[in-house]
Parts: structure tokens; sequence; C-alpha cells
């Protein structure tokens, strides 16, 4: 009786899938939707800008984007494209995540592990349920007012929409997906393993404990290099923004694919236009940080307030 007892005593906890609570995903798109609507649009349009037109500086940018429209300009693609992304892309995000650390979990992998598959699959789910197409008509947003330059009136958005959606359906929406989902899934693996080193390097040199809470200076740090750090993959971004983009060029491979385009523009512009655009990206990873991480904390107890649940995800 006591043998077994003492088996059952040693018997390994059991292993339990995250709830995925409606404060969770309220919390993650109200901080998404601020961050997006602040100063996430505008890098976002910057840096799109930069790699689009690969000749442009970063401030020969600015000065494109402010003449397609001066203020308004930096936000071409907010509605409704980059607000549809912002308020659904948490909720993929968890219920993925949850999904597929469970299950890496239940197959011997350790909270490490199981935290960056989680992730990582979230990503690629992230890409072809909800990003495909809104980082799309962003990118289309961004680039055809080149039209507008040769004095024609460029469609609305939904028109726009239509029209390629009439010529070219769901395909022709989600032009550059797969460039989207490579992205997400390296975003995610690496910002999870850099995040962590960081938080490990601070620790060490302000001698706390592993495991031991981080203060908030030191978790935007963390964070914030994590983040900026994970833009060693600025070259599939390159990819994506060409796969999607409006710009009229006759040299251009019809039928794009991800290595076709990563061969046009290694040969037209070199190692140096695959990074195009990496400034604003870093400075954008920083200022998704500052929100998740500074304002989170604040958004999190309005959340419990308006919900009455207790929330549970990390920001």
């Amino acid at each position: 009786m006591s043998a077994t007892q003492s088996v059952m005593g040693s018997a390994p906890p059991q292993l339990e899938k995250k709830p995925v609570k409606f404060s969770n995903l309220l919390l993650g798109a109200g901080l998404n939707m601020f961050e997006v609507t602040t100063l996430g649009q505008p890098l976002e349009v910057v840096k799109t800008t930069m790699a689009a037109n690969r000749g442009d500086s970063f401030a020969g940018a600015l000065g494109r984007v402010w003449g397609r429209g001066g203020i308004l300009g930096y936000y071409q693609g907010l509605i409704p494209w980059a607000w549809i992304e912002a308020s659904t892309k948490g909720a993929v995000l968890l219920f993925v995540a949850s999904e597929a650390e469970y299950y890496a979990k239940s197959f011997g992998a350790n909270d490490f592990v199981g935290g960056i598959s989680g992730g990582m699959a979230g990503g690629v789910a992230q890409a072809y349920a909800t990003m495909g197409f809104c980082t799309c008509m962003k990118t289309v947003e961004i680039t055809k007012h080149k039209i507008a330059a040769k004095g024609v009136k460029p469609p609305g958005t939904f028109e726009t929409f239509m029209d390629i959606w009439r010529k070219e359906g769901i395909r022709g929406i989600n032009k550059g997906v797969n460039a989207v989902a490579i992205r997400q899934t390296t975003n995610w693996g690496s910002r999870f393993g850099l995040s962590r080193a960081a938080e490990t390097g601070i620790r060490k040199a302000t001698g706390k404990e592993e495991g031991q809470k981080l203060g908030s200076f030191e978790k935007i740090l963390a964070s914030g290099l994590g983040g900026g750090l994970s833009a060693w993959n600025q070259p599939i971004e390159v990819i994506r923004v060409e796969m999607q983009s409006k710009t009229e060029d006759p040299n251009r491979p019809k039928n794009l694919t991800v290595g076709k385009t990563l061969n046009y523009i290694y040969s037209n512009n070199g190692l140096k236009g695959l990074y195009r655009g990496v400034t604003p990206r870093i400075g954008l990873g920083v200022w998704q940080t500052i929100c998740m991480v500074a304002l989170g904390d604040m958004a999190k107890e309005a959340v419990e307030k308006l919900t009455g649940e207790k929330v549970t995800a990390k920001h």
C-alpha cells in the first residue's frame, strides 16, 4: 500500500492546456490597436516605402511619404486593414500557440521549447488566417499612390480590393502570404529566444536570481533587444513587400515566388537591397515593446475591471 502511495506521489504533474480567456483577447487587441494607431503605422509605411523603393534613403522615404498626402500619408492602410490585423492577430496567436504548446509538451518538450514551438506555430497561423491579406492590402495602399503622381485619381481601398478579387481571386489578395508566414515564424522564434537570453544577461548583471521578477525598465530593455535583434530576418520582409507591391517594373518576373523575388532583388540591389527598411523596422519592434510592456500593466488593470476576469496573458 505504501509502495503504491509512493509511486502515486512521484507521478509527474498532469499536463493542462492553458485556457484562452476573453480578457486576454481583449487586452491583446486593445494594446495592438493602440500601438498601430499611434507610431506603429507611420513606421510601417516608412519601412514598406523603403523596401519597395530600394534606392531611397531614410530621409528620402520620409519625403516620399509626406508627398503622398502630408501627415495622412503616414497612415495609409490604417483603416481598415491595419485595424483588422491588429484586432485579430492576437486572438489567432493565443488560440494556436496554446494548442501547439500543449502538444509540444505532451511529446516531452520543456517550457522553453514548448513556448517557442507555440509562438512559431501561432505566427504561421497568423499569416494564413488574417495577416496575409491585411499586409497585402496595406502594401497595395502604400505603393499604389504612384498613380496619383501621374495625375490619375487612385481608386478607393475597397474598390482596389474588389478589383484584385475579380481579377485574381483569393490568391491575389493573399500575395506574399508564404513570405509573411516565414517572417512570422522566424520573428516569434527569435524574439522569444533573444528576449529570454537578454533577461538572463540582465539578471546576471544586476545580481537577480533565476525566476526573480525584472523591473519595468529591465523588461522593456530585454523585450526591446529581442524585438530589435529579430530584424535579422529583414530580407524576407523586403521579399514580402516586393511580392505584394503595385510598383511597375517591366524587368520584374511574372508570378513571383519567394525564391524568384529573392533573386530579382539581389541581382538588382545586392545584399544591401535585402536590408532596406531595417531601421524603421527596429524602431517598430522597440515601439511595440514599449506599448506591450510599459502600458501593459495599466491596460491589464482596466480590462480586469471591465470583464471581471483575471488576465493571465504575458505582455
